[in-house]
């Protein structure tokens, strides 16, 4: 599968999914217009995700174009604009699990420290954000999907919970958890007091 950024993805959709009703350049449009909207809507989000639970930009390029493709192909109606994120947020989830646990990965050899290794991992602009960053991609996957919902795409426990399939005061107890390990994580690094 190739990568592509959020900002470069751009593929066919005529040819990856079918549309009933539509015919010709007709269909072309509503495609286009429509696939384009979702995608520049839940792009960021997405591959804020991705990120997060692969840690490495190439990683979240497949995860990122691997939920899009899902999402076209099997042109699922929803209920609301909330379902479809959830949609969304849960494929990513899945899409990240799969690429991490795929046989692929389970059989390559780490590189050696060296200096294209930073070219592998992303790298923010701050030494603050990269310390938060790796701190956060050490949490285990159900508070680091939490904190990350929480904190940088800024939704509610509730509607976390409703993302997730689980209880508002899961949510929150995996917040104090996570919150607690990152606090952890980071000691010697920040005063916490």
């Amino acid at each position: 599968m190739t990568s592509l950024s959020p900002a470069t993805f751009d593929i066919d959709m005529r040819a990856e999914m079918n549309v009933s009703g539509y015919s010709g350049a007709d269909t072309e449009t509503a495609v286009s217009t429509e696939s384009r909207r979702i995608i520049e809507k839940y792009q960021s989000m997405i591959y804020r995700i991705a990120l997060s639970h692969t840690g490495n930009r190439f990683d979240a390029d497949d995860v990122f174009q691997e939920v899009f493709l899902t999402f076209f192909k099997k042109n699922k109606t929803f209920r609301d604009e909330e379902h479809r994120k959830s949609w969304l947020i849960r494929t990513t989830q899945n899409c990240c699990k799969r690429a991490l646990n795929s046989t692929w990965k389970k059989r390559t050899v780490p590189l050696e420290a060296s200096e294209n290794l930073q070219e592998l991992t992303y790298q923010f602009n701050s030494r603050e954000e990269n310390l938060i960053f790796t701190a956060l991609r050490e949490l285990p996957e159900k508070y680091r999907i939490v904190l990350h919902l929480f904190y940088f795409e800024e939704f509610s426990t509730e509607e976390i919970a409703g993302f997730l399939e689980i209880s508002g005061g899961n949510v929150r107890m995996r917040l104090k958890r996570g919150r607690d390990m990152m606090r952890e994580k980071l000691k010697g690094e920040y005063d916490f007091e």
